[in-house]
């Protein structure tokens, strides 16, 4: 089997396996011998001092085949801890051979020939070793990866992948996928990127010569993002829409993604748009212009099943000491603090000064001196003499312990009630019991609501997580307001009250009028009020209500048959009586003997009464004229209090047979001298004008 050679643009060798011929047989090329892709080792990890310039590695070894021991081009690329701007890589001393090419947004040094000619590997050992690493940044920081390969693809030395952008312009995501999968590198299967950690995403992204498509899509169930492509297809790296979250990694754009067309595919965004090398969502087709078009695409090399081991790629690295932590400390009032920081590389020096000053102690902690105020230390990293450009401060904090100052406020009256305290530092915090550990309120001023009886509150300060000590308790004295009822009094029509404040040895101030006695006369209802005050100065008010009461006047006596109904000109708190000695509060009587009366009404409160008199007629139902005293004559009672007073008595054929009058105020049961027979008898009775007409019927009884 034989594979043929192919050549990036700059010329250098990229194949799966490379096979060149070795020997003739009878003028036949013999393609049995393999020519394996060399091997590359660099050695050289070395701490890089701010401000000098250092050669990225120390040794370089290139081992080949010995009939394949050249080559067009090398590559060397910052391949993690890159800055564009400040890290610059550059070829020193004298290779006639060879010229270099640096690309600062990739981060990449190429070494080739400049008569686009194959060069020795020992060439490429003897430049390579020559390439330094410098930085123009103040305080440059971190660690450096140099990433060094024969391939023209950039290399992560923390993946062992290798990265490719490959320009397509108007490619579509599915035809970027098939188009990827259809590459090899050096024998490594291609595949649509998939990017799992920063430092990748950097490389393949922001340190890209181009945008494009990558591995990633929520086509199978929107909103649930997987990388669909290489080892990690199925792989869910992204939940939701721009709010929502990851399970690993992910490194979208600013408001990405956001479905916006149906969206459904990941793509590396267009330099200047957000932030660099993060990713936006594209439909399958992108936009067919502009930042949102597809330029191409980003091929993953490594990983894949069957994938052959290559060592076409070395790396080293440089370390630039600085303190990558530190730890502040704090105490309460003076004395020692200890302070710590750690380190990348090489021995922490504490120092007083952020430039010069005085070198105080080596190690990772440092306990300070007896401290009285806050104190800023300097934690520096030295490795061989190579110190960080910046140093480190820490803080020694000095928190003051506070002073509080408690006194017991003067007595209050019941209510709401304001106390006070004050302290050197931090807060005041108030508390209801001396083992509370949770505060009523924080603050100077402590206000408590509706506070009836004496209480002690308990205070403390706090600073910084430093307690003033033991709390110190406050008295709250509180003197009772007068205990006061409100009244609701009568007085009556054209009457006089005596309202009574009812409380003893306080002051008065009565309103209306301002009076300042215990009792205070009035003639007319409203309210009135009296604030009472202890000689402790504590108030209270009590208020009375007046109602006028007025006398009754009886208007008329209604009497119907024997019910009596008593009314009055005007509705008030009345009783009622017709003997005067048992009242009631119905107006309403029955009389069982007829006569003269009197109807009696009062005021319940005495406040005036009225009497009247009144007469009530009753008819007898029967009568029995046999001589024996008991009911031998029809007599109406009290007829004779009226003069004008007639009763015509009637036999069941309508014949008048006898007539009551003045004269005549009883009936014997005869007509004419004869008596009348057992039966019923009809009346008409007229009292006199201003009494209607009243008829009936009684029995004679013999």
């Amino acid at each position: 089997m034989m594979t043929t050679a192919f050549t990036f643009s700059n010329g250098v060798k990229s194949a799966d396996t490379i096979r060149k011929p070795s020997t003739f047989n009878n003028g036949k090329i013999n393609t049995a011998m393999v020519i394996d892709p060399p091997v590359l080792t660099a050695t050289g990890d070395q701490v890089y001092c701010p401000g000098t310039s250092i050669k990225i590695v120390t040794n370089m070894t290139i081992t080949s085949d010995p009939t394949d021991n050249s080559t067009s081009a090398v590559y060397i690329q910052i391949s993690s801890g890159y800055v564009n701007g400040q890290d610059i890589l550059s070829l020193s001393g004298s290779h006639p051979n060879l010229t270099t090419s640096w690309d600062a947004t990739a981060g990449k040094l190429t070494i080739f020939s400049p008569l686009s000619a194959t060069v020795l590997y020992s060439d490429f050992e003897n430049a390579i070793e020559d390439v330094i690493y410098s930085s123009n940044a103040v305080s440059p920081s971190g660690t450096k990866i140099f990433s060094i390969t024969i391939g023209k693809a950039n290399y992560l030395p923390s993946t062992g992948h290798y990265y490719e952008f490959v320009p397509s312009l108007g490619i579509t995501w599915n035809n970027a996928k098939t188009a990827a999968a259809a590459r090899s590198y050096f024998g490594l299967q291609g595949y649509l990127a998939t990017i799992t950690a920063a430092d990748e995403a950097k490389l393949s992204g922001e340190q890209a010569s181009g945008a494009g498509w990558i591995g990633g899509s929520d086509n199978d169930t929107e909103g649930v993002w997987k990388w669909m492509t290489g080892p990690e297809a199925g792989t869910i790296f992204w939940n939701g829409n721009q709010s929502g979250s990851t399970p690993n990694y992910a490194f979208w754009n600013s408001g990405e993604p956001n479905n916006a067309g149906n969206e459904n595919y990941a793509h590396v965004t267009a330099p200047g748009v957000g932030i660099t090398g993060s990713w936006n969502d594209l439909s399958n087709e992108g936009s067919a212009s502009g930042d949102y078009q597809p330029k191409g695409y980003i091929v993953e090399y490594g990983g894949m099943p069957g994938d052959p081991v290559l060592n076409i790629s070395t790396s080293t690295k440089i370390t630039i000491p600085q303190i990558t932590s530190s730890v502040d400390a704090s105490r309460c009032g003076n004395g020692t603090v200890t302070l710590s920081a750690t380190t990348d590389s090489g021995t922490i020096k504490w120092y007083d000064a952020p430039n010069t000053g005085n070198l105080l102690a080596t190690g990772s902690t440092f306990t300070t001196p007896n401290l009285s105020v806050t104190t800023i230390f300097y934690a520096d990293s030295f490795e061989i003499g190579c110190a960080t450009a910046t140093r480190k401060p820490v803080v020694a904090t000095i928190n003051d312990i506070p002073v509080l100052s408690v006194t017991n406020p003067a007595p209050f009256c019941e209510g709401s009630v304001s106390v006070s305290a004050s302290t050197t530092a931090g807060q005041i915090r108030w508390f209801a019991n001396d083992s509370d550990t949770t505060p009523l309120a924080t603050g100077n001023t402590y206000t408590i609501s509706n506070i009836t009886e004496t209480t002690t509150l308990y205070v403390d300060a706090i600073n910084n997580g430093c307690v003033s000590g033991a709390k110190i308790p406050m008295l709250v004295t509180v003197n009772p307001k007068p205990v006061v009822n409100d009244d609701t009094l009568s007085i009556c029509e054209n009457g006089t009250l005596i309202l009574d404040a009812g409380i003893t040895n306080v002051l008065y101030e009565w309103n209306p009028g301002g009076a300042t006695t215990k009792l205070l006369t009035i003639s007319d209802p409203g309210t009135f009020s009296v604030k009472v005050t202890t000689p402790e100065g504590c108030s209270s008010v009590k208020t009375f209500t007046i109602i006028e009461k007025f006398a009754p006047v009886i208007s008329d006596i209604n009497i119907n048959g024997t019910t009596v109904t008593i009314n009055t000109t005007q509705a008030g708190d009345f009783e009622y009586s017709i003997d005067g000695k048992n009242y009631q509060a119905s107006n309403v009587f029955t009389v069982t003997t007829g006569g003269i009366n009197t109807a009696y009404v009062r005021e319940t409160n005495f406040c005036g009464q009225d009497e009247k008199d009144f007469i009530v007629i009753i008819v007898p139902l029967f009568f029995t004229p046999n001589n024996d005293s008991y009911n031998d004559t029809w007599v109406v009672p009290g007829m004779a209090l009226y003069p004008k007073a007639k009763i015509s008595i009637f036999d069941r054929y309508g014949k008048l047979v006898f007539e009551l009058n003045r004269n005549n105020l009883s009936w014997n049961g005869t007509h004419k001298g004869y008596p009348l027979p057992s039966s019923d008898y009809w009346f008409v009775m007229k009292i006199d004008d201003t009494f209607p007409e009243v008829k009936g019927h009684f029995s004679l009884i013999r």
